[in-house]
């Protein structure tokens, strides 16, 4: 399944604990495919930049090359959507969603979950993203 991980997903699945964090191992072992644009992995550098994590420029280079980068299939958008009103910087996960065919973007984002859809592109939270997971393996 093509998925696209919002900011705030990709950095709590990367360093924290919780339900977030599940989504690690799914892409690691195939069973979800992380869409990602040169736009969205900037952010994610910048973010994990932030000095609230206490992260080095060599530990964002080591998680981006060992727990992202090679799970990831790269997109490159060709139609800038407007979509986000409130936060038009966040275009960019349904942009990546549109060009890459992903069925779910997960997000923590209120903007983007308040649309809830956009051209029948799922925009859950990553618990709602786990238990429709949950739900499809039951069904099969």
């Amino acid at each position: 399944m093509r998925v696209v991980l919002d900011t705030n997903v990709i950095i709590s699945a990367l360093l924290f604990t919780g339900r977030t964090s599940e989504l690690t191992p799914l892409w690691q072992a195939g069973e979800i495919t992380p869409l990602l644009s040169k736009e969205i992995l900037d952010e994610y550098i910048k973010v994990l930049a932030y000095p609230k994590f206490h992260l080095t420029a060599t530990e964002i280079g080591s998680l981006i090359e060992e727990e992202v980068l090679p799970y990831v299939q790269v997109i490159k958008p060709r139609k800038r959507l407007r979509v986000v009103r409130r936060d038009p910087s966040d275009d960019k996960f349904i942009e990546c969603a549109v060009a890459g065919k992903s069925r779910v973007i997960v997000s923590g984002d209120k903007d983007l979950l308040s649309l809830e859809t956009y051209r029948n592109i799922s925009i859950m939270t990553p618990v709602q993203f786990l238990e429709s997971l949950g739900e499809s393996k039951k069904l099969r």
